[in-house]
């Protein structure tokens, strides 16, 4: 695995481009889903106060490149298509670094509901797993969602992830006990899924 790595920035899929958070400049668009109570509800943050979400963004646009185990990147979500909506961003996505000796990734994402139903977080979600399976050569990415989430497990099913594990109240979230869900891909499932496309 080629450490340190940073991408290429930005990641251009078919509709959109993954790029490093601008703290001032994404402010607003991030702000107006991150500070929604259902958006946040299966999220482990959240909702934001404007003062809490610019010292979050302060720190994410600094994680753009992976050095070391427990290092990610936090990545602003646009929109590349030519009219109104070119430039916007619609969402923010994670890639992580938990266990680099183990080539184990994890992946994240947030998309303002606004933009829902477009396929927009299963795009920007493949374009991270490219980038730990074929860019950083990992062995296995995972993602962890609320057990309530069904929308979240419904989109890591698209992308070939597998149900791995469901653990039992082990979160404490909104005054009730949730469960977690592991969802993860092994390197030989993606290029077998990318041989099938």
């Amino acid at each position: 695995m080629p450490l340190p790595y940073t991408p290429a920035y930005p990641i251009r899929t078919e509709r959109l481009e993954l790029r490093p958070v601008r703290a001032d400049d994404d402010f607003a668009a991030i702000y107006a889903y991150r500070s929604l109570p259902e958006v946040c509800r299966y999220l482990y943050t959240g909702p934001y106060e404007e003062d809490e979400l610019r010292a979050d963004l302060a720190i994410k646009a600094t994680r753009t490149t992976l050095r070391e185990s427990g290092d990610f990147l936090s990545l602003a979500v646009a929109i590349r298509e030519t009219g109104p909506l070119a430039g916007q961003v619609i969402g923010d996505v994670t890639f992580a670094l938990p266990r680099a000796e183990h080539r184990q990734g994890g992946i994240g994402y947030v998309f303002h509901p606004d933009h829902g139903g477009h396929g927009y977080a299963t795009e920007a979600s493949r374009a991270l797993l490219k980038l730990g399976f074929e860019d950083l050569q990992l062995h296995r990415i995972q993602a962890e969602l609320d057990g309530r989430n069904t929308a979240s497990a419904r989109l890591l099913e698209r992308l070939g992830m597998r149900r791995e594990g469901r653990l039992r109240e082990n979160e404490f979230l909104d005054g009730e006990w949730a469960d977690e869900v592991i969802y993860a891909m092994l390197a030989r499932e993606w290029r077998r899924g990318a041989v099938a496309e």
